[in-house]
């Protein structure tokens, strides 16, 4: 069972970057926060135990790109590969979320708050984070 309360990290995984995204101390609001380059298992570990440390989160949601129909691909057994590495390595709880979506609604969002597509490529990962975060809090 994982507390009600403390902010949320979402962490959107990817072989070249890793989008993340926050929500506030009471998990209503989600936003984009960064995102960084997937240097390696080390690095990223680092990177998020920093985070995890100065944002104070108490959960980890791992967004799970499932094919459309919701079987697994390539992906999605390399984002379960990380979502285990990271549950043996951090101590707070990591859970999932369906994220089916959520990077061409980040493309969406991104384009309707005016980003050209060169600005909207730096953010989109961060973006997709804080979409799938949204659906969980909001669920």
């Amino acid at each position: 069972m994982t507390s009600a309360f403390g902010r949320i990290m979402a962490v959107d995984y990817g072989e070249k970057r890793i989008g993340i995204a926050l929500s506030d101390p009471m998990r209503i609001f989600a936003k984009p926060l960064l995102v960084i380059a997937n240097q390696g298992e080390e690095e990223v570990l680092s990177s998020l135990q920093h985070l995890i440390t100065q944002h104070q989160v108490s959960l980890i949601l791992v967004g799970m790109p499932y094919a459309i129909d919701g079987s697994n691909t390539p992906k999605t057994e390399e984002t379960q590969v990380f979502l285990e590495m990271l549950k043996h390595n951090v101590n707070i709880p990591v859970l999932f979320q369906d994220e089916r979506y959520s990077t061409c609604d980040a493309d969406a969002e991104l384009k309707k708050l005016g980003y050209t597509w060169q600005e909207a490529r730096k953010i989109k990962d961060a973006m997709a984070a804080c979409i799938f975060l949204k659906d969980y809090l909001n669920n």
